[in-house]
C-alpha cells in the first residue's frame, strides 16, 4: 500500500503546485496608518446625446408656469426617461429662451448657465439639471453582471463594483479593464486594484457609458476545462491500476 500512497502524494503535490497564490485584498499596498490627500475634482462633464431633465422654480408661481413644459417635456414612449437631448451641436433647446450650449460643462456650470439666462423671464430662478441616461455596464467576473442607472452624477469604480456585487475569488483585482468613449475614440485602459495609486486615476471616476470588465484568472479556465473534468476519472483509474498491481505484488 505504501506504493498507493506515493502515487496519491505525487498527484497532490503536482496539482497544488498548479494553483498561483493571488492577492485578493483591494489596496492592500496601503499603509496602515491614517493619513489624508488632496482629491482632484473629477465632475462629470455634460456631453452630447445626454439626457438631461431640467427643473425650474421661481418666486413667481405664474412665471413658473412659463417653464412648465421644462419640467415635463414629451417622449417618444413611456419606457424613455423625461429630459432634453443634447444635440450634435452640444445643446439643449429650452422654451422662450431657444438653445443654449451645456456641452463640456459640469451640472453645476450648466445650472449656472441655465440661471443666469432665465433670470430675465422669471424672479430668482433655481434650476436644476440632472442627467437621466447616467448608464454603466459591469461584465466579467462580478456576482451581477448588467447595465447599471447611475442615479447620480458621480460614481467611482470600487461603487460599481459594489452595484455588481463585488468581484468573485476569480476575478483579477490586478487587471481590471476600463472602455471609455471620449471625443469620438474608444479608450482602453486597465487599473490594478491592489495598488493604493490607482486613486488617482482618472479612469477610477467612471463616465457615462463606461464598460468596466473583470478578467478571470487563469485558475477558473483550469478548472472549468474538459482536461480538469476528465482528470479525477484518470487520477482514480490510475489508483485503482496502482491497487490491483500491490495486490498481485504481494502474492
Amino acid at each position: 500500500m505504501k506504493k498507493v500512497y506515493l502515487i496519491f502524494a505525487l498527484y497532490t503535490l503536482l496539482f497544488s503546485s498548479c494553483a498561483e497564490r493571488r492577492n485578493l485584498v483591494y489596496f492592500s499596498d496601503l499603509a496602515k496608518v491614517n493619513g489624508s490627500e488632496k482629491v482632484e475634482d473629477q465632475s462629470i462633464k455634460i456631453e452630447q446625446n445626454d439626457l438631461l431633465r431640467i427643473n425650474v422654480n421661481s418666486l413667481n408661481q405664474e412665471s413658473n408656469l412659463l417653464f412648465a413644459s421644462v419640467q415635463n417635456p414629451t417622449t417618444r414612449n413611456n419606457e424613455e426617461p423625461t429630459g432634453y437631448r443634447v444635440s450634435k451641436n452640444g445643446e439643449v433647446n429650452i422654451p422662450v429662451i431657444g438653445n443654449i450650449k451645456v456641452e463640456g460643462l459640469t451640472i453645476a456650470e450648466a445650472q449656472d448657465i441655465l440661471a443666469s439666462k432665465l433670470d430675465k423671464y422669471v424672479k430668482k430662478p433655481v434650476v436644476e439639471v440632472q442627467i437621466q441616461n447616467f448608464k454603466i455596464t459591469v461584465i466579467g467576473e462580478v456576482n451581477r453582471p448588467s447595465n447599471f442607472t447611475v442615479p447620480g452624477d458621480h460614481i467611482n469604480l470600487l461603487e460599481a463594483l459594489g452595484m455588481a456585487g463585488d468581484m468573485t475569488a476569480y476575478g483579477k483585482r490586478e487587471n481590471v479593464l476600463i472602455i471609455r468613449q471620449q471625443n469620438g475614440q474608444r479608450i482602453m485602459k486597465r487599473l490594478n486594484l491592489n495598488e493604493q495609486d490607482v486613486l488617482n486615476s482618472p479612469f477610477f471616476t467612471l463616465k457615462q457609458n463606461d464598460v468596466v470588465y473583470v478578467e478571470p484568472d487563469k485558475s477558473k479556465a483550469i478548472e472549468y476545462s474538459p482536461n480538469t473534468r476528465i482528470m479525477p476519472i484518470v487520477i482514480a483509474s490510475i489508483s485503482a491500476v496502482a491497487v490491483l498491481i500491490s495486490v498481485f505484488l504481494r502474492r
